[in-house]
């Protein structure tokens, strides 16, 4: 009987440049900011009021939230993009 191989887990580099990394994963923040908020979670209830203040303290909140989920390892895309960002300045004469 054959054991059947299981998949390679994602290799998680140490970032050599933590500026980078900061900046890759505010983007997958922004980025599952935008997701949460058009999903519908997040939102306040309407017994709240509607006003001004609202729009803004949601977004604040959704941002925050997001960048938990992006601490708590995200959906991987900061590691993608930290490791673009890093070919691409290692490849800068």
């Amino acid at each position: 009987m054959r054991a059947v191989a299981e998949p390679a887990l994602p290799i998680h580099h140490t970032p050599t440049d933590p500026r980078l990394m900061q900046a890759a994963q505010e983007l997958e923040a922004s980025f599952l900011a935008e997701m949460l908020k058009h999903s519908g979670l997040g939102k306040l209830p309407e017994s709240m009021g509607g006003s001004e203040g609202e729009e803004h303290f949601q977004s604040l909140f959704l941002q925050e939230q997001a960048m938990v989920m992006v601490r708590a390892g995200g959906i991987g895309l900061a590691e993608n993009i930290y490791q673009s960002l890093k070919e691409r300045t290692d490849e800068r004469p």
